[in-house]
C-alpha cells in the first residue's frame, strides 16, 4: 500500500509540473484571474502531496516498523510522535484545507458554476469542516478522560 502511495505522490508531481510547464508560456498573455486559479491549483496539488507524505511516512512508522534514523542526521520532528488519532486529525485538517482551496477555486469562477452546485460545495465543505471539529474535540474528551 506505501508503494502504491509513492507511486500517487509521483503522478501527483507529475501532473504538478506538467501544470507548471502549461502555464509559462502563456503567463504573460494570461489574465490575473486565471493566474489565481492556476496558483490555486498548485497549490491543491502541494497540500495533497503534502498529505501523502504524512500518512506515509507516520503511517509506517504507527503500524508497521520505526524508521531507522541515525541521530547525526535531519529528522522531521513529528516522526515517530504522531500516533494514529493524531494522524487522523491532521488529515481532516488537510482535508479542510485542500477542500478550502478548491471551494475557493469554484468562487472564483463562479459565474460558469450553476447556483445549485456551488451550494452542494459549501455544503460538503462544511461537512468537512464539522467533521474535523468533531473529531477533535471528541479527541480532547477522550485525552481528558484518561
Amino acid at each position: 500500500m506505501y508503494f502504491g502511495l509513492s507511486l500517487a505522490l509521483v503522478a501527483l508531481a507529475l501532473k504538478f509540473f506538467q501544470e507548471i510547464i502549461h502555464v509559462l508560456p502563456n503567463i504573460f498573455s494570461m489574465a490575473e484571474s486565471d493566474l489565481i486559479l492556476v496558483l490555486l491549483s498548485l497549490v491543491d496539488m502541494t497540500l495533497v502531496g503534502g498529505l501523502l507524505v504524512m500518512v506515509m511516512f507516520s503511517g509506517y512508522e504507527n503500524f508497521v516498523s520505526q524508521l531507522d534514523i541515525s541521530e547525526n542526521k535531519e529528522k522531521l520532528n513529528w516522526l515517530g510522535k504522531m500516533d494514529a488519532t493524531s494522524l487522523k486529525n491532521k488529515v481532516a485538517a488537510s482535508i479542510v484545507a485542500i477542500s478550502s482551496i478548491h471551494l475557493l477555486r469554484v468562487f472564483m469562477d463562479a459565474k460558469n458554476v450553476p447556483d445549485n452546485k456551488l451550494m452542494w460545495y459549501v455544503i460538503i465543505h462544511l461537512t468537512f469542516v464539522l467533521s474535523a471539529f468533531v473529531m477533535g474535540y471528541l479527541d480532547r474528551l477522550t485525552r481528558h478522560n484518561h
